[in-house]
């Protein structure tokens, strides 16, 4: 069964949706042991930082990630019966 061109794009932003979210578990320790200083935010950092968090994560990933949304492509394409579709290009969007 082929998969319509239309729905791998689809499948590729499902893909890099999933990769920024892993980026983001991954970076939410490092942010939250960042020193604390005199410059440091306070209550209002704490509230922003999730969306700084979350916005790192997309960004990373929409510059190719570090290969999480491609194997998470090749597979929901494999599971779908689609093998001969192209994996992600670094960089590209979906």
């Amino acid at each position: 069964m082929q998969v319509a061109p239309s729905d791998h794009a689809a499948l590729a932003r499902v893909a890099r949706r999933f990769e920024a979210q892993a980026l983001g578990a991954l970076l939410k320790p490092v942010f939250g042991e960042a020193p604390k200083g005199l410059l440091s935010g306070g209550a209002a950092e704490e509230q922003w930082r999730p969306m700084l968090i979350e916005h790192h994560a997309r960004a990373w990933s929409d510059r190719g990630g570090v290969g999480i949304a491609d194997a998470v492509f090749r597979e929901l394409l494999r599971v779908q019966g689609d093998a001969s579709a192209q994996p992600l290009q670094q960089g590209a969007s979906p």
